[in-house]
């Protein structure tokens, strides 16, 4: 079991730039492949993208591609997720999570973080 947390996620202009950190438990840290989801309030969870154990390939969705980047710091046991030329309509409450499996959905992530709160002001 990992236990996730992120940080730092806040208020920020459109056309500003984030960087959410997730810290990780354990010391298997390289055997997760991490995803980044986000919500907003009366919707479902969607997919940000994702990166493999060793940060050799990423994903993303079609929404973000460009402008956001994910990587990982294995000694650090920590994934990143660095977001620019940020929209209002990336408002929203960030997840990191970890998992063993090979699909993209929030299925296939077996643990969570609690979420980062980003505001994107127009």
């Amino acid at each position: 079991q990992v236990q996730l947390v992120e940080s730092g996620g806040g208020l920020v202009e459109a056309g500003g730039s984030l960087r959410l950190s997730c810290a990780a438990s354990g010391r298997t840290f390289s055997n997760y492949r991490m995803g980044w989801f986000r919500q907003t309030p009366g919707k479902d969870r969607e997919v940000v993208g994702g990166i493999s154990r060793f940060g050799s390939t990423t994903y993303y969705a079609d929404s973000v591609k460009g402008r956001f980047t994910i990587s990982r710091d294995n000694a650090k046991n920590t994934v990143y997720l660095q977001m620019n030329s940020l929209k209002p309509e990336g408002t929203a409450v960030y997840y990191c999570a970890a998992g063993l499996q090979i699909g993209v959905g929030e299925g296939d992530f077996a643990y969570w973080g609690q979420g980062t709160q980003v505001t994107v002001s127009s």
